[in-house]
């Protein structure tokens, strides 16, 4: 058995059945009644055909973050390794079911086990990616021998339309179109719910494939940007961003403060730039051919960013035929802090993968833009 940081197992963890486009608005209702204007455009853009909620057709709850991710890790266990044997435990999420515990605390008093360190990250797509590499840097230091890492989002019932309905309301004692601004529209229609899960140990398998970890680098430019995508806060002129605490219990559900926004202009201002630029950052810092990598593997918030994606990396020298693109958001939607995990799943078991191949994967996130990378290899 060789020595490193390896992933040796990925689980996943989606809830209830397959939800297609044509009936998503009737698990998350219309606003003020009315089917919605921008969901058949969004939908068009974003090439998702399916995604999965927490919820049932009532909009009544069936699943917590809590048990989404605690369902992904069981599914990591077999007879040779156990709960027990988990030494950390790091989760990520942008979704968390309550501000206080943290996350990782409630799922480990959900799976039980012994008394291990837990390591909680809030934010939005990189949350899991930043789990995941606290992980990788517990096992490298010889902090422990094995980590399990976590990236999941419970977001439906952010999205449901009974959230917007004093929203509306006001709009119309305003007389005002009660439509929904577009950023909270845009947003309805893009996310979904699930968990993924990995296990990392200090050595390979030995037998069946694993991934070793070469390399995970991260990056914010949250120096040079303003807030994109937010919740629990409203943007103010002069001010970057006004949290929740600052507004009555009453303007939370007038103005729907705790909905999630997301600035679609700015998005497509930066997200690609940044994106292209950091990996020419990285690419040089690490001394990495491209032609070197056998699988991309990006998370695409849409597929309206693959093309965008490709030829901003191929004006800036990076060529990446399309072949070796892997991505399943068709199938399983944009899983936020999830869909890394969820790529890795089901490449790792998808059997193409043969020993020696190089895995690139990329994950963006648009909140005040940060990006990660990470280089896998299979042994």
């Amino acid at each position: 058995m060789i020595k490193g940081v390896f992933i040796t197992r990925l689980s996943k963890f989606l809830p209830n059945k397959a939800i297609s486009n044509d009936i998503m608005e009737k698990f998350l209702g219309m606003v003020d009644n009315k089917p919605s204007l921008a969901r058949r455009i969004v939908l068009k853009n974003n090439g998702i055909k399916n995604r999965y909620y927490a919820l049932d057709e009532n909009g009544n709850t069936t699943h917590s973050n809590t048990d989404l991710t605690s369902q992904a890790i069981y599914k990591l266990m077999d007879e040779n390794f156990q709960i027990e044997d988990i030494e950390l435990l790091a989760c990520g999420t942008t979704s968390p079911d309550q501000l206080l515990p943290s996350h990782s605390s409630m799922v480990h008093g959900t799976i039980k086990g012994k008394n291990i360190e837990l390591a909680s990250f809030s934010g939005a797509c990189c949350s899991g990616i930043q789990a995941l590499k606290f992980g990788y840097l517990s096992i490298l230091s010889g902090n422990t021998n094995n980590a399990v890492c976590t990236g999941s989002e419970r977001i439906s019932r952010w999205l449901l339309a009974k959230n917007f309905e004093k929203e509306t309301e006001n709009l119309h004692l305003l007389h005002e179109n009660p439509y929904l601004a577009f950023e909270k529209e845009f947003i309805r229609w893009m996310l979904s719910d699930g968990a993924g899960a990995a296990l990392l140990q200090n050595v390979s398998t030995g037998g069946d494939i694993s991934l070793k970890i070469e390399w995970l680098d991260l990056t914010s430019y949250a120096n040079k940007l303003e807030t994109c995508m937010y919740a629990g806060a409203e943007k103010k002129k002069n001010f970057p961003l006004l949290g929740w605490s600052e507004f009555d219990s009453q303007q939370w559900l007038n103005k729907s403060i705790f909905s999630l926004k997301q600035d679609v202009k700015l998005l497509g201002e930066n997200i690609i730039n940044y994106g292209c630029l950091y990996l020419k950052e990285v690419l040089a810092k690490r001394n990495l051919n491209i032609n070197e990598i056998d699988y991309f593997l990006p998370h695409l918030s849409s597929d309206f960013f693959r093309i965008k994606i490709y030829e901003a990396l191929s004006e800036s020298k990076i060529l990446i035929p399309e072949e070796k693109w892997f991505t399943n958001l068709p199938k399983v939607g944009n899983v936020g802090a999830a869909s890394p995990y969820l790529m890795l799943e089901e490449l790792f078991y998808s059997g193409k993968l043969k020993k020696g191949n190089k895995i690139l994967l990329m994950v963006p996130e648009s909140s005040r833009f940060s990006y990660a990378y990470s280089l896998l290899t299979v042994y």
